[in-house]
Protein backbone atom coordinates (compact mmCIF):
# COMPACT_ATOMS: atom_id res chain seq x y z
CA UNK A 1 0.00 0.00 0.00
CA UNK A 2 1.44 3.36 -0.97
CA UNK A 3 1.93 5.95 1.73
CA UNK A 4 -0.80 8.57 1.89
CA UNK A 5 -0.57 12.12 3.18
CA UNK A 6 -3.43 13.71 5.10
CA UNK A 7 -3.44 17.41 5.60
CA UNK A 8 -2.14 18.30 9.05
CA UNK A 9 -1.38 14.69 10.01
CA UNK A 10 1.79 12.61 10.08
CA UNK A 11 2.34 10.40 7.04
CA UNK A 12 0.52 7.06 7.09
CA UNK A 13 2.02 3.86 5.71
CA UNK A 14 1.61 0.09 5.86
CA UNK A 15 5.39 -0.41 5.92
CA UNK A 16 7.86 0.79 8.53
CA UNK A 17 10.79 2.66 6.94
CA UNK A 18 14.19 1.80 8.33
CA UNK A 19 15.38 5.39 8.70
CA UNK A 20 12.49 6.93 10.67
CA UNK A 21 10.77 6.14 13.95
CA UNK A 22 7.33 4.61 13.38
CA UNK A 23 4.55 4.00 15.88
CA UNK A 24 1.62 1.65 15.52
CA UNK A 25 -1.45 3.85 15.41
CA UNK A 26 -4.27 1.75 13.94
CA UNK A 27 -4.85 -1.81 12.81
CA UNK A 28 -7.26 -3.29 10.30
CA UNK A 29 -8.11 -6.88 9.50
CA UNK A 30 -5.95 -6.84 6.40
CA UNK A 31 -3.03 -4.53 7.10
CA UNK A 32 -1.38 -2.86 10.08
CA UNK A 33 -1.33 0.91 9.67
CA UNK A 34 1.48 3.04 11.10
CA UNK A 35 1.72 6.74 11.89
CA UNK A 36 5.20 7.84 10.93
CA UNK A 37 6.36 10.77 13.03
CA UNK A 38 9.58 12.60 12.19
CA UNK A 39 11.69 13.44 15.22
CA UNK A 40 10.24 16.97 15.32
CA UNK A 41 6.84 15.43 16.08
CA UNK A 42 8.06 13.77 19.28
CA UNK A 43 6.20 15.12 22.32
CA UNK A 44 7.90 15.49 25.71
CA UNK A 45 6.11 14.67 28.96
CA UNK A 46 7.64 15.67 32.30
CA UNK A 47 6.73 13.68 35.40
CA UNK A 48 7.98 13.58 38.97
CA UNK A 49 11.14 11.48 39.13
CA UNK A 50 10.13 9.49 42.23
CA UNK A 51 7.34 8.97 44.73
CA UNK A 52 3.67 8.07 44.57
CA UNK A 53 2.82 10.64 41.90
CA UNK A 54 5.58 9.26 39.68
CA UNK A 55 4.34 5.69 40.07
CA UNK A 56 0.73 6.67 39.39
CA UNK A 57 1.77 8.68 36.32
CA UNK A 58 3.79 5.80 34.86
CA UNK A 59 0.93 3.38 35.50
CA UNK A 60 -1.45 5.66 33.59
CA UNK A 61 0.94 5.87 30.63
CA UNK A 62 1.32 2.08 30.55
CA UNK A 63 -2.45 1.59 30.72
CA UNK A 64 -2.66 3.83 27.65
CA UNK A 65 -0.82 1.06 25.77
CA UNK A 66 2.45 3.01 25.63
CA UNK A 67 5.61 0.94 26.12
CA UNK A 68 8.88 2.28 27.52
CA UNK A 69 11.79 1.22 29.69
CA UNK A 70 12.63 2.69 33.07
CA UNK A 71 15.63 2.52 35.36
CA UNK A 72 16.65 4.26 38.57
CA UNK A 73 19.54 6.16 36.96
CA UNK A 74 17.95 7.37 33.71
CA UNK A 75 16.34 10.83 33.73
CA UNK A 76 14.58 10.40 30.40
CA UNK A 77 13.23 7.59 28.28
CA UNK A 78 11.55 7.25 24.91
CA UNK A 79 8.43 5.21 24.18
CA UNK A 80 8.82 2.40 21.65
CA UNK A 81 5.31 2.52 20.19
CA UNK A 82 4.17 6.13 20.55
CA UNK A 83 5.88 9.47 19.78
CA UNK A 84 6.54 10.28 23.44
CA UNK A 85 9.65 11.10 25.45
CA UNK A 86 9.35 11.04 29.25
CA UNK A 87 11.48 13.36 31.40
CA UNK A 88 11.95 12.63 35.12
CA UNK A 89 12.15 15.93 37.03
CA UNK A 90 11.64 17.48 40.46
CA UNK A 91 7.94 18.21 40.83
CA UNK A 92 8.56 21.89 41.62
CA UNK A 93 10.43 22.29 38.32
CA UNK A 94 7.78 20.77 36.06
CA UNK A 95 5.47 23.82 35.63
CA UNK A 96 8.41 26.02 34.64
CA UNK A 97 9.78 23.47 32.16
CA UNK A 98 6.36 23.21 30.53
CA UNK A 99 5.77 26.96 30.46
CA UNK A 100 9.20 27.51 28.84
CA UNK A 101 8.60 24.79 26.25
CA UNK A 102 11.43 22.51 27.40
CA UNK A 103 8.68 19.95 27.98
CA UNK A 104 5.42 19.96 26.04
CA UNK A 105 3.35 18.30 28.75
CA UNK A 106 3.59 17.56 32.44
CA UNK A 107 1.82 15.59 35.13
CA UNK A 108 1.97 17.44 38.42
CA UNK A 109 -0.07 18.05 41.55
CA UNK A 110 -2.49 20.98 41.40
CA UNK A 111 -0.90 22.28 44.59
CA UNK A 112 2.48 22.61 42.85
CA UNK A 113 0.90 24.25 39.79
CA UNK A 114 -1.07 26.84 41.79
CA UNK A 115 1.86 27.56 44.11
CA UNK A 116 3.99 28.27 41.03
CA UNK A 117 1.36 30.76 39.83
CA UNK A 118 0.70 28.89 36.58
CA UNK A 119 -2.87 27.50 36.81
CA UNK A 120 -3.53 28.40 33.15
CA UNK A 121 -1.32 25.50 32.06
CA UNK A 122 -3.84 22.93 33.35
CA UNK A 123 -5.61 20.83 30.71
CA UNK A 124 -7.54 18.34 32.82
CA UNK A 125 -7.55 16.60 36.20
CA UNK A 126 -6.39 12.98 36.17
CA UNK A 127 -8.21 11.60 39.21
CA UNK A 128 -5.26 10.14 41.13
CA UNK A 129 -2.69 11.17 43.77
CA UNK A 130 -5.39 13.06 45.65
CA UNK A 131 -4.38 14.91 48.79
CA UNK A 132 -5.10 18.10 50.68
CA UNK A 133 -3.10 21.04 51.97
CA UNK A 134 -4.06 21.50 55.60
CA UNK A 135 -3.32 23.60 58.62
CA UNK A 136 -2.27 21.69 61.73
CA UNK A 137 -1.46 22.66 65.31
CA UNK A 138 0.00 20.75 68.29
CA UNK A 139 -2.54 18.37 69.81
CA UNK A 140 -2.51 20.21 73.13
CA UNK A 141 -3.03 23.64 71.55
CA UNK A 142 -6.43 25.26 71.75
CA UNK A 143 -8.10 26.00 68.42
CA UNK A 144 -11.56 27.29 67.55
CA UNK A 145 -11.16 28.86 64.11
CA UNK A 146 -8.59 30.16 61.65
CA UNK A 147 -8.81 33.51 63.45
CA UNK A 148 -6.80 31.90 66.26
CA UNK A 149 -3.77 32.07 63.92
CA UNK A 150 -3.79 35.90 63.86
CA UNK A 151 -0.20 37.07 64.40
CA UNK A 152 1.09 33.49 64.79
CA UNK A 153 4.07 31.87 63.07
CA UNK A 154 3.16 29.22 60.49
CA UNK A 155 5.69 26.98 58.74
CA UNK A 156 4.85 25.85 55.21
CA UNK A 157 6.21 24.90 51.81
CA UNK A 158 3.24 26.63 50.16
CA UNK A 159 3.37 30.33 51.13
CA UNK A 160 1.43 31.49 48.06
CA UNK A 161 -1.59 29.20 48.55
CA UNK A 162 -1.59 29.68 52.32
CA UNK A 163 -1.12 33.44 52.05
CA UNK A 164 -4.12 33.73 49.72
CA UNK A 165 -6.23 31.53 52.01
CA UNK A 166 -5.44 33.61 55.11
CA UNK A 167 -5.88 36.93 53.29
CA UNK A 168 -9.37 35.92 52.16
CA UNK A 169 -10.26 35.39 55.81
CA UNK A 170 -8.61 38.56 57.11
CA UNK A 171 -5.88 36.72 59.00
CA UNK A 172 -2.35 38.16 59.15
CA UNK A 173 0.27 35.63 60.16
CA UNK A 174 4.02 35.26 59.84
CA UNK A 175 4.77 32.61 57.20
CA UNK A 176 8.06 30.73 57.42
CA UNK A 177 8.86 29.03 54.12
CA UNK A 178 10.76 25.75 54.49
CA UNK A 179 11.25 23.08 51.85
CA UNK A 180 10.86 19.91 53.90
CA UNK A 181 10.18 18.33 57.30
CA UNK A 182 7.53 20.97 57.97
CA UNK A 183 5.95 18.86 60.73
CA UNK A 184 8.95 19.38 63.04
CA UNK A 185 8.55 23.18 63.16
CA UNK A 186 6.27 23.42 66.25
CA UNK A 187 8.38 21.02 68.33
CA UNK A 188 11.58 23.03 67.76
CA UNK A 189 9.95 26.40 68.43
CA UNK A 190 9.97 27.67 64.84
CA UNK A 191 6.19 28.00 64.51
CA UNK A 192 2.91 27.58 66.38
CA UNK A 193 1.25 25.90 63.37
CA UNK A 194 2.10 24.32 60.03
CA UNK A 195 0.48 24.05 56.62
CA UNK A 196 1.48 20.99 54.64
CA UNK A 197 0.27 18.24 52.32
CA UNK A 198 -1.82 15.55 54.03
CA UNK A 199 -2.86 12.20 52.62
CA UNK A 200 -3.74 9.89 55.52
CA UNK A 201 -2.78 12.16 58.43
CA UNK A 202 -0.43 9.60 59.96
CA UNK A 203 2.62 11.87 59.67
CA UNK A 204 0.82 14.62 61.57
CA UNK A 205 -0.19 12.23 64.34
CA UNK A 206 3.34 10.86 64.54
CA UNK A 207 4.63 14.36 65.20
CA UNK A 208 2.06 15.33 67.81
CA UNK A 209 -0.09 17.46 65.50
CA UNK A 210 -3.77 17.59 64.63
CA UNK A 211 -5.39 18.80 61.42
CA UNK A 212 -7.66 21.80 61.93
CA UNK A 213 -8.38 23.35 58.49
CA UNK A 214 -8.32 22.20 54.88
CA UNK A 215 -6.71 24.96 52.82
CA UNK A 216 -6.62 23.38 49.36
CA UNK A 217 -7.62 20.07 47.76
CA UNK A 218 -5.29 18.69 45.11
CA UNK A 219 -4.92 15.88 42.62
CA UNK A 220 -2.70 15.11 39.66
CA UNK A 221 -3.38 17.21 36.57
CA UNK A 222 -2.17 17.16 32.99
CA UNK A 223 -0.57 20.45 31.97
CA UNK A 224 0.54 21.65 28.54
CA UNK A 225 2.65 24.34 26.93
CA UNK A 226 0.34 26.87 25.30
CA UNK A 227 2.51 27.34 22.19
CA UNK A 228 2.78 23.78 20.88
CA UNK A 229 2.90 23.22 17.15
CA UNK A 230 -0.17 21.89 15.34
CA UNK A 231 1.59 18.53 14.84
CA UNK A 232 2.32 18.17 18.54
CA UNK A 233 -1.24 19.15 19.42
CA UNK A 234 -2.51 16.27 17.29
CA UNK A 235 -0.28 13.88 19.22
CA UNK A 236 -1.59 15.44 22.45
CA UNK A 237 -5.16 14.78 21.33
CA UNK A 238 -4.30 11.11 20.72
CA UNK A 239 -2.71 10.88 24.17
CA UNK A 240 -5.68 12.57 25.86
CA UNK A 241 -8.06 10.22 24.03
CA UNK A 242 -6.23 7.24 25.53
CA UNK A 243 -5.98 8.75 29.00
CA UNK A 244 -9.68 9.55 29.07
CA UNK A 245 -10.56 6.00 28.00
CA UNK A 246 -8.43 4.59 30.83
CA UNK A 247 -9.82 7.00 33.42
CA UNK A 248 -13.41 6.34 32.33
CA UNK A 249 -12.81 2.60 32.71
CA UNK A 250 -11.39 3.07 36.19
CA UNK A 251 -14.55 4.87 37.31
CA UNK A 252 -16.96 2.22 36.05
CA UNK A 253 -17.70 -1.49 36.36
CA UNK A 254 -19.32 -3.89 33.91
CA UNK A 255 -22.28 -5.68 35.49
CA UNK A 256 -24.11 -8.80 34.31
CA UNK A 257 -27.17 -10.26 36.00
CA UNK A 258 -30.25 -12.42 35.52
CA UNK A 259 -33.68 -11.00 36.27
CA UNK A 260 -37.33 -12.00 35.92
CA UNK A 261 -38.91 -10.51 32.82
CA UNK A 262 -41.61 -9.06 35.03
CA UNK A 263 -38.92 -6.99 36.86
CA UNK A 264 -37.14 -5.80 33.71
CA UNK A 265 -38.50 -2.24 33.79
CA UNK A 266 -37.39 -1.85 37.41
CA UNK A 267 -33.92 -3.24 36.60
CA UNK A 268 -33.54 -0.96 33.56
CA UNK A 269 -34.47 2.04 35.68
CA UNK A 270 -31.59 1.21 38.01
CA UNK A 271 -29.13 0.46 35.18
CA UNK A 272 -29.36 3.13 32.52
CA UNK A 273 -25.97 2.13 31.06
CA UNK A 274 -24.22 4.29 28.49
CA UNK A 275 -27.38 4.46 26.35
CA UNK A 276 -29.45 1.57 27.65
CA UNK A 277 -28.75 -1.89 29.09
CA UNK A 278 -28.26 -4.91 26.83
CA UNK A 279 -31.11 -7.38 27.41
CA UNK A 280 -30.99 -11.00 26.19
CA UNK A 281 -33.69 -13.66 26.78
CA UNK A 282 -32.54 -16.73 28.72
CA UNK A 283 -33.34 -20.33 27.84
CA UNK A 284 -35.61 -20.43 30.88
CA UNK A 285 -38.86 -18.71 30.02
CA UNK A 286 -39.66 -15.61 32.01
CA UNK A 287 -36.01 -14.65 32.61
CA UNK A 288 -33.56 -12.31 30.88
CA UNK A 289 -29.86 -11.54 31.10
CA UNK A 290 -29.02 -7.86 31.57
CA UNK A 291 -25.62 -6.26 30.90
CA UNK A 292 -24.73 -2.68 31.72
CA UNK A 293 -22.12 -0.26 33.08
CA UNK A 294 -22.27 1.12 36.63
CA UNK A 295 -20.30 3.94 38.18
CA UNK A 296 -18.13 2.50 40.92
CA UNK A 297 -19.27 5.14 43.43
CA UNK A 298 -22.90 3.98 42.96
CA UNK A 299 -22.22 0.25 42.66
CA UNK A 300 -22.99 -1.04 46.17
CA UNK A 301 -26.11 1.05 46.55
CA UNK A 302 -27.45 -0.06 43.15
CA UNK A 303 -26.58 -3.73 43.81
CA UNK A 304 -28.79 -3.77 46.90
CA UNK A 305 -31.66 -2.26 44.93
CA UNK A 306 -31.19 -4.80 42.11
CA UNK A 307 -31.46 -7.69 44.54
CA UNK A 308 -34.59 -6.14 46.01
CA UNK A 309 -36.34 -6.24 42.61
CA UNK A 310 -35.39 -9.88 41.98
CA UNK A 311 -31.99 -9.79 40.23
CA UNK A 312 -29.84 -12.90 40.69
CA UNK A 313 -26.39 -14.14 39.69
CA UNK A 314 -24.91 -10.65 39.67
CA UNK A 315 -21.40 -10.58 38.19
CA UNK A 316 -19.16 -7.50 38.31
CA UNK A 317 -16.13 -7.15 36.04
CA UNK A 318 -13.44 -4.51 35.67
CA UNK A 319 -13.31 -2.54 32.42
CA UNK A 320 -9.92 -2.19 30.76
CA UNK A 321 -10.74 0.72 28.43
CA UNK A 322 -13.99 2.62 27.92
CA UNK A 323 -14.47 4.71 24.79
CA UNK A 324 -17.25 7.28 25.03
Amino acid sequence: MAAVQRRGLPRISSEIPSNKPAYLGLTSLAHPVYFIFPLTYMIRLAIQKSGRLSEDSLNLIRECGISFQTSSYRLKTEATNFPLEILYLRDDDIPGYVQDGVADLGIVGQNVLVEAGMPALELEPLGFSKCRLSLAVPRAAGYDSVQDLQGKNIATSYPQILGDYLAERGVKANLHTISGSVEIAPSIGLAEAICDIVSSGSTLLGNGLREVETVFRSEAVLIANQNMSAEKREILEQLQFRMQAVRRARRNKYILLNAPTASLDAVKALLPGIKSPTVTPLAEEGWVSVQSVVNEDDFWHITGQLKAVGAEGILVLPIEKMIA
